[in-house]
């Protein structure tokens, strides 16, 4: 049995994934952390409480894996808390930085302890960026645009910033080739700019829960690949799959298709 704790288990994402461990019989949720502290029962009739500091959670339950879908501004702290005490953190929380992503691999190795960071854990989303990847050596020109809630604090997406890197790895140096010398009337028009000149476009919007589209154009013919999230449940098929993954092996992880 892998003892399992989450983080920000008072969010939508983390009341998904409480109940997804609560319903899984070779994970037991043994703590939950959030910051809006409430004195409520979770996982009946097991009689898990929220705790309002996650090193305290660490301590009192000795969870073997954490999950965390908290804020970006919380992510990376919290992951080095889970290291430093010897627990395997597992994130669905996105915003971390290249430089965090790489000091939180070295802290893992370092500790001898696995860690799985996945900015997206819909198996079809994975899908998307894997066949992006794919599409992305037959294309000179590609772009991206991601559509979420106006919740969603981070932008652009970790999902798009992951996919632009995966369609960078083929090696490319722009995708934005044949592209004429452009000047915006209005700061931010073409999106950002990210991997290999790919620009992302960020919308959010009351309705999105989590979509994202790669387009790819060449002469005469246009290509694109999407996928749309109607319900948070489509993330925890992956979500158990990195906990167990994570629980057994020590090691870095960045991106669940390196585990599918």
């Amino acid at each position: 049995m892998i003892r399992v704790g989450v983080v920000g288990a008072m969010g939508k994402m983390g009341q998904e994934v409480v109940r997804a461990v609560c319903n899984d019989e070779q994970l037991e949720l043994v703590c939950a952390v959030d910051i809006n502290q409430i004195d409520l029962q979770v996982c009946p009739p097991k009689e898990v409480r929220i705790m309002g500091d996650l090193k305290s959670a660490i301590v009192a339950h000795k969870p073997d894996v954490m999950v965390d879908f908290t804020q970006p501004k919380n992510v990376f702290e919290n992951a080095i808390i889970c290291l430093e005490n010897g627990v395997r953190p597992v994130i669905g929380t996105t915003g971390l930085t290249d430089s965090q992503i790489e000091e939180l691999k070295e802290i893992s190795k370092a500790k001898g302890l696995g860690c799985l960071i996945a900015p997206n854990f819909s198996t079809g989303a994975v899908l998307m960026m894997m066949f992006a990847k794919q599409a992305a050596k037959y294309f000179d020109n590609a772009e991206i645009i991601e559509l979420h809630h106006n919740q969603k604090k981070d932008a652009p997406s970790g999902t798009a910033i992951k996919t632009a890197l995966m369609m960078s790895e083929t090696g490319k140096m722009t995708f934005a080739q044949g592209n004429c010398e452009e000047t915006e009337t209005i700061d931010g028009s073409r999106g950002g700019t990210s991997y290999s000149d790919i620009h992302i476009h960020s919308v959010r919007m009351p309705g999105y829960i989590a979509s994202q589209e790669v387009l790819f154009g060449a002469s005469g013919q246009l290509f694109k690949i999407r996928h749309d999230s109607m319900d948070r449940k489509c993330y925890m098929d992956g979500v158990k799959l990195a906990v167990k993954y994570v629980a057994d092996h020590n090691e870095f992880v960045y991106g669940l298709e390196n585990i599918m």
